[in-house]
């Protein structure tokens, strides 16, 4: 019974984790797309931007897959699955504002 708790625990773990992993990745990102448009130096905010992002993530997986070393590929699944999750909601919570259509913008300056 117990091994049978602490397995669904480890499960529950990397399942917020990987929530966790992934609101920051893909939170970062919009927040870093936001801030190159007003930024005096943008390739140096995306690149640093980036490295973080991706070495944070990369811990956390790794951390995550050699928790207790007991070679449960499920738990990397699962906060597989989190971070995919994590990116859907991201990108439905944020809204992105339209872009004009083109022809209107032309339209709107011509008259």
């Amino acid at each position: 019974m117990s091994d049978s708790l602490n397995y669904t625990m480890s499960l529950l773990v990397a399942l917020m984790a990987g929530l966790g992993l992934g609101t920051f990745f893909f939170y970062g990102l919009w927040r870093t797309l936001e801030k190159l448009i007003t930024s005096k130096s943008p390739t140096l905010w995306l690149f640093s931007s980036t490295i973080l992002r991706i070495s944070i993530t990369l811990i956390g997986f790794y951390l995550i897959a050699s928790f207790n070393s007991d070679g449960y590929l499920s738990r990397l699944l699962i906060c597989f699955f989190g971070f995919l999750v994590a990116r859907f909601t991201i990108s439905k919570v944020i809204q992105v504002p339209p872009k004009p259509n083109l022809l209107d913008k032309e339209a709107n300056r011509a008259s």
